[in-house]
């Protein structure tokens, strides 16, 4: 099934999630599950499908995204469409982000749909569009839209954790239980413009000079965030003793920035979950050669950690462009609260380790951004637990949304008999 789903090109853009959710939804009809769909474009559907539970727990929400990052300008040892099987790995885009995990939930809804066992609580399946570009078509239609499908439901199960990463010999089961929100910031910088053959000293493009040469010496204030904590005090019981003193001095705000700098090789990875970010993605300016310009925009994409606002970030960042500098910011969605509902990781934990009995499971806050933000809007707390039990010198970060994307097909047959018992077990 996985080969056939990657075999349908759902670059987004334009996304085309049509043949997919067929795809998808035809198994589930075969099953005998009735499934409906809904789309603000007719091209781009959304499918929704239930388990009826015995109302001993709340709904459960299943979530995935079948549309996948495009390939453009990348160079990829096998067709980043073709789906082929090779030497124990399936090649394509989207095996990992985030179709193979579409496809393990698909399975583990189908099976217990036949298993004639009701679960506690109702079981919704979502297999949603547009999930890499915004959600307007997929999540955030939905929950903008049709709220009352997700009536009750409390948790949602959805990307991105349940995958090893090794520490000091450990490995490591991120179970994500918070992530970051997207915020755009448009800074404009002013000077003095005139003609292109009488140069100019200090003004607009000089300040954006100055203005981007600040942005990438400087950081935002350090935060130790709940999600945070939880996840660094997770893994040091389990570290020696060296490993555990330098993993502590991370979680004091004044040592942060000292141990992430000097161990930038092995830690750098961590340096998004202590602050809120900013980068530099697009510049604007002039509107002929032989003009200087007086205006020039420049767009940041900033992450911010749960529990902060709009407000407070950009207060940070004025602190680092100066009083000068026009600042509009505009977040994607409302900053979750502070503190992750931790009700069900002691379930996912069981589950994983039950496959993997030297897995570690330990809380993570996500630096990117996920469609369960737009779920956390309806007060459903969203985890990112898509189980790939696999080697831990596997490069995962290095080939999602990347070239050679491929996952190894034990892992997704392990990982949808591991899914397939969360849902039977739930709530646990």
């Amino acid at each position: 099934v996985l080969q056939s789903l990657i075999r349908i090109d759902t670059s987004n853009p334009p996304g085309n999630e049509g043949p997919a959710v067929q795809l998808l939804g035809g198994l589930l009809e075969e099953a005998g599950i009735e499934t409906r769909r809904y789309a603000s474009d007719r091209r781009r559907p959304n499918l929704v499908a239930r388990i009826r539970g015995t109302g001993d727990a709340p709904p459960l929400l299943l979530q995935g995204h079948v549309d996948v990052v495009p390939t453009t300008d990348q160079t990829w040892q096998h067709d980043p469409f073709g789906g082929e099987l090779i030497d124990g790995y399936l090649w394509g885009r989207g095996t990992l982000d985030m179709k193979g995990a579409v496809v393990m939930m698909t399975h583990a809804f189908i099976r217990l749909a036949r298993a004639d066992v009701p679960p506690a609580g109702d079981i919704i399946l979502c297999i949603l569009a547009d999930e890499e570009r915004s959600g307007t078509h997929g999540a955030r239609f939905l929950v903008e839209e049709h709220p009352e499908l997700f009536d009750g439901v409390a948790y949602s199960i959805g990307e991105f954790g349940g995958f090893p990463f090794e520490l000091g010999g450990i490995p490591f089961y991120p179970i994500q239980v918070a992530e970051r929100v997207g915020v755009r910031f448009d800074l404009v910088v002013h000077g003095a413009g005139g003609h292109g053959s009488m140069p100019k000293r200090g003004e607009a493009t000089a300040e954006l000079a100055r203005l981007l040469s600040r942005l990438d010496r400087k950081r935002l204030p350090v935060h130790i965030v709940p999600a945070t904590r939880l996840m660094i005090e997770g893994m040091i019981p389990h570290l020696d003793r060296p490993t555990r003193a330098v993993l502590k001095t991370l979680l004091r705000p004044r040592l942060t920035d000292l141990t992430l700098r000097a161990l930038h090789s092995q830690l750098g990875v961590l340096e998004p979950v202590f602050r809120n970010t900013v980068s530099p993605t697009m510049v604007q300016g002039g509107h002929a050669p032989n003009v200087i310009p007086s205006e020039i925009s420049l767009t940041l994409d900033g992450r911010m950690l749960p529990g902060s606002s709009v407000e407070e970030m950009t207060a940070e960042l004025r602190s680092i462009v100066g009083p000068e500098v026009e600042i509009t910011a505009r977040a994607d969605a409302a900053a979750p609260a502070a503190r992750p509902d931790l009700g069900l990781v002691p379930l996912l934990s069981q589950v994983i380790t039950e496959a993997e009995p030297r897995a570690v499971p330990i809380p993570f806050l996500l630096p990117a951004v996920t469609d369960g933000r737009w779920f956390a809007q309806l007060g459903i707390q969203p985890y990112g637990f898509t189980p790939l039990p696999m080697e831990t010198d596997f490069a995962f970060q290095s080939v999602v949304h990347a070239a050679d994307e491929r996952v190894p097909v034990s892992a997704i047959r392990r990982g949808a008999s591991i899914l397939y018992e969360l849902i039977r077990r739930y709530p646990g």
